[in-house]
């Protein structure tokens, strides 16, 4: 019982400091909070009395940190300051503000959107980023929508930061950060990550195509646009457990997956890819160390860079995907 509530004890004291409170108040507010936890139930005067006492104090902190309203309206980053939404009136989707970064490097690029007009007929395909930038047990995950004859529309759930903030993993349990759902071409998202992240270096970028029918690829791609319209009018906290690029891909696809149950690798999800094979989800055709081999794309990114081709490129030889 002690050890739980020392448990909590932690928790309340670091959701204090990364509260809304005043920066200058939080450390003295998370301190006092600390200190006053541990003589209650460890020290001296732990009694029954003052240990439900800490009860009351922690259910005042997590009441104030679960009211904390995420905003729309902070000084954003130049790249995450505009919000995709799209118009739906039957097959025809238009997405406003597809961002098309013209990127020199990682921190130094010129924003651009565009507004694109899609036909949900035409949606033929799903395809799965899978994105290393340290780390072999997490990676960040993407989904891209393939429209015959239009082109590709990617998705990436990211935090959304305001200027001057890094990301953090601690924070992204705390409420640090608003969910975004940036909407945009693959140029932009997988050129920045395979052609400029970590100082031209690149992060590691695995492309599968998923073996998801045409009726569910647009059932999901609906899913997603009716999230990106809610987050337009209705901001959201990001969580680094519960609400991150995985598990919200699983939420929109889970409606539409015989076989959505519950994996580890969904959490530790560096290895998300090998239970897609398990569940043949992704091609199967080849072993899964050859089929992982052959869906490492840096190479092809690296060298069609700016080519308008980009898309049709980064797919030349990849089992399971065809040229578009």
């Amino acid at each position: 019982m002690r050890i739980c509530l020392l448990a909590m004890a932690g928790w309340a004291t670091v959701a204090i400091f990364y509260s809304n409170l005043p920066v200058l108040i939080r450390p003295w507010g998370a301190g006092v909070f600390a200190m006053g936890s541990l003589l209650v139930l460890v020290g001296k005067f732990s009694t029954r009395r003052t240990r439900l006492g800490f009860l009351a104090a922690f259910a005042l902190v997590l009441t104030w940190w679960l009211l904390m309203p995420p905003s729309n309206n902070r000084d954003w980053q130049a790249d995450l300051a505009t919000l995709a939404w799209a118009d739906i009136a039957g097959n025809k989707i238009t997405i406003h503000n597809i961002r098309n970064n013209d990127y020199r490097t990682e921190t130094d690029f010129t924003v651009h959107h565009y507004d694109k007009t899609f036909d949900l007929s035409k949606l033929k395909g799903v395809d799965f980023f899978l994105v290393y930038w340290g780390s072999p047990n997490i990676a960040h995950t993407m989904m891209s929508f393939d429209f015959e004859g239009q082109g590709s529309v990617c998705f990436s759930i990211e935090t959304r930061k305001e200027k001057g903030e890094d990301y953090s993993t601690t924070k992204g349990f705390f409420r640090q950060y608003e969910l975004i759902y940036v909407v945009a071409d693959e140029r932009d998202l997988i050129r920045l990550r395979t052609n400029y992240r970590e100082q031209g270096k690149g992060e590691d970028v695995y492309l599968y195509r998923l073996n998801a029918s045409p009726e569910v690829a647009r059932k999901v791609f609906l899913s997603y646009l009716g999230e990106v319209n809610r987050l337009k009018d209705h901001p959201e906290w990001y969580n680094a457990l519960t609400g991150n690029c995985t598990t919200s891909i699983r939420r929109h696809t889970m409606p539409y997956n015989p076989d959505a149950r519950l994996d580890w690798r969904l959490v530790v999800n560096g290895y998300i890819d090998e239970m897609l094979y398990e569940r043949k989800t992704i091609d199967t055709s080849l072993p899964f160390a050859e089929l992982k081999k052959r869906s490492y794309i840096n190479p092809k990114a690296q060298a069609a860079d700016k080519a308008p081709t980009f898309s049709q490129l980064i797919r030349v030889g990849l089992p399971g995907t065809e040229m578009k």
